[in-house]
C-alpha cells in the first residue's frame, strides 16, 4: 500500500467512521464501531513502518510524524477500548442518556479526525483548521454531562482556547507573509516541506515576531503556564476517556505544531533561537505545576496540573536542543502518553467505584480494590519518575542533556522534579493505603487498556528495541 493512500486513510477512517457512528441508536453496537476504526486507524499508522516518506501540497509523511502518528493511533484505540465498558455505566448510572451517547461516540472519531489530520498535513493552514477542529470537538465531549461546573469548564475551554487559537492563526499568517516574497502568493506560502527549504531567505523579523505568536497560541493547547486555566477544568469535568485523550494527545498534537515552526527559525540564521522561549515557558509550567499538585481536593485536578508538569519537561527538554535533548524529549512525550493516559482509566475505575473524584473521599484503594489500587500506585510511581520505569529513563536523559548544555538551568529543573515527586507520593500515600473509605462497589470497565499502557511504561525503563531507538535519533537529528 503507497504513503499517499495510508496518509489519507488515517483521517478518512475516523471521519467515515464519525458520520456512521452519528447514525447507530445501540450504544453497544457503537461502541464497538468507534473500536473498530480506532483499531483501523492504528493499523494504518503501524502500516507506515514499511513505506518511504511522502510529499506533495496537501500531504506529509517523515520520520517526525510518524511517532506522533502512531502514537495518536494507540492511545486513541486503548481509551475507545476503555470508553467501551466505561460509558456503559455511565449510562446505567443516569449520567448519559442513549443520545448522549451517540453524539458521544461521533464526536470522539470527529476529534480523532481532527489531531490526525493536523499531523499528517504538510499545509500549515490547513494544520491549524485540524487543530481547531479536534479543539472544538473536545469542547463538547467536556460538557457532555450538562452540569453546570461541566458547561463552565467547556466554556472556560472554548474561550481560552479560542485565545490560544487566534494567536496561532495570527503567527500563521505571519509565517505566510514571511514566505510570500520568497515562494509567491497562493498555496506554496503555505506548503511546511517547501518553507522550511527557503526559511534561510525568510525577514527574519517576521519570523521571530511569527514564532513568540506560534508559541503563546499552540503553547495554550500544550497547557503551559500561564496559559493553562483550562486543563484542569477540562480533566476534571468531562468523562474520563477523554481526559486520558487530552493528556495523552491533544497536547501532543499542540507540540507537533509547535516542534514544525521551530524548525523553520532553525533554519533560519537570522533569526532568533527558539530554545530561550522554550525552556522558559517549560521550567516555568514545571515549577508552577509541581507546587501546585500540594494544593488540589479533586483527583482528575491533580493529575491534570501532572500533565501541565509533564509537558513542561518536554518543552523544556526540546528548547535545549541537540541529540540528546531531543532524543529525551521524544521519549519524555511518548511516556507522558501511555503512563498519563493509563493513570486516567485508573481514575476513571476509582471514581466510578467510590462514586466521588475528591480525594479526601478516596482512602485505602489496594485493600478496597487491590487490583485498582496497585495498579494506580504502578500508574503514579511510573509519572512520579521511580526508577526502573521509563518516564525515570527519559527524565535522566533530560537532566543529564541539560547539565551537558547549560549547567545553572539544572538546578530549577531538578528542583521542580523533586517537588513534583514528593507531592504525587504524598497524595498517593492517602489514596492507596490505610483503612478504606468511600463507596465499595466493583469497578466494572476492563482493567486491560491501563495494566498495557503500564507494562509497556516498565518495558521502556528496562530496554527499549534498538530500532525504536535510531529512529528517535533520526527525529532528533531532524529537529536540530
Amino acid at each position: 500500500m503507497t504513503a499517499q493512500i495510508l496518509l489519507i486513510l488515517i483521517f478518512a477512517i475516523p471521519a467515515v467512521a464519525a458520520v456512521g457512528l452519528a447514525g447507530i441508536a445501540d450504544y453497544r453496537i457503537a461502541s464497538r464501531v468507534n473500536m473498530l476504526a480506532s483499531l483501523l486507524t492504528l493499523v494504518a499508522g503501524l502500516m507506515m513502518f514499511g513505506v518511504s516518506g511522502y510529499t506533495d501540497d496537501f500531504l506529509l509523511l517523515d520520520e517526525l510524524n510518524i511517532v506522533f502518528i502512531v502514537l495518536n493511533s494507540f492511545v486513541g484505540f486503548t481509551a475507545s477500548a476503555f470508553s467501551a465498558t466505561y460509558i456503559r455505566h455511565e449510562m446505567e448510572s443516569g449520567r448519559l442518556t442513549p443520545t448522549h451517547l451517540r453524539f458521544y461516540h461521533a464526536i470522539y472519531q470527529v476529534m480523532m479526525f481532527g489531531m490526525n489530520l493536523a499531523l499528517v498535513t504538510n499545509n500549515i493552514g490547513l494544520m491549524w483548521v485540524a487543530i481547531e477542529l479536534a479543539t472544538l470537538a473536545t469542547v463538547m465531549m467536556v460538557g457532555i454531562y450538562r452540569t453546570h461546573e461541566a458547561l463552565e469548564a467547556a466554556w472556560k475551554y472554548f474561550i481560552l482556547g479560542s485565545v490560544g487559537i487566534g494567536f496561532a492563526l495570527f503567527g500563521t499568517i505571519l509565517i505566510y507573509m514571511a514566505a510570500q516574497p520568497v515562494t509567491g502568493e497562493g498555496l506554496p506560502g503555505m506548503v511546511w516541506s517547501l518553507l522550511v527549504m527557503r526559511a534561510a531567505e525568510f525577514d527574519p523579523a517576521l519570523l521571530n515576531i511569527a514564532f513568540i505568536f506560534l508559541l503563546l497560541g499552540y503553547g495554550t493547547k500544550v497547557g503551559l503556564a500561564p496559559l493553562h486555566a483550562w486543563l484542569p477544568d477540562a480533566h476534571a469535568e468531562g468523562p474520563t476517556p477523554i481526559s486520558a485523550v487530552l493528556s495523552g494527545l491533544l497536547l501532543n498534537i499542540a507540540l507537533y505544531a509547535v516542534l514544525r515552526f521551530k524548525m523553520l527559525l532553525a533554519a533560519n540564521a537570522g533569526a532568533l533561537a527558539p530554545g530561550p522561549l522554550m525552556m522558559g515557558l517549560g521550567l516555568l509550567s514545571l515549577i508552577f505545576a509541581a507546587f501546585m499538585l500540594y494544593r488540589r481536593r479533586d483527583i482528575k485536578r491533580m493529575f491534570a496540573y501532572s500533565s501541565i508538569e509533564h509537558m513542561g519537561i518536554i518543552v523544556f527538554a526540546f528548547g535545549i536542543g541537540g541529540p540528546l535533548a531531543n532524543f529525551a524529549g521524544l521519549l519524555q512525550m511518548t511516556m507522558h502518553s501511555l503512563a498519563k493516559s493509563a493513570i486516567f482509566f485508573a481514575v476513571g475505575h476509582i471514581s466510578q467505584a467510590k462514586g466521588t473524584q475528591r480525594i479526601a473521599e478516596i482512602r485505602g484503594l489496594t485493600v478496597s480494590h487491590p487490583v485498582l489500587g496497585w495498579g494506580l500506585v504502578l500508574g503514579t510511581v511510573a509519572i512520579a519518575g521511580m526508577p526502573p520505569l521509563g518516564v525515570f529513563m527519559s527524565e535522566f536523559l533530560v537532566v543529564t542533556s541539560t547539565f551537558a548544555r547549560g549547567p545553572w538551568l539544572s538546578i530549577p529543573l531538578v528542583f521542580g522534579l523533586l517537588v513534583a515527586f514528593g507531592a504525587l507520593l504524598l497524595r498517593l500515600n492517602g489514596l492507596a493505603f490505610g483503612e478504606p473509605t468511600g463507596g465499595g462497589s466493583p469497578a466494572k470497565a476492563s482493567y486491560i487498556p491501563m495494566f498495557g499502557h503500564l507494562a509497556l511504561v516498565l518495558v521502556a525503563g528496562i530496554w527499549l528495541p534498538p530500532a525504536l531507538v535510531i529512529w528517535f535519533q533520526h527525529v532528533a537529528e531532524m529537529l536540530g
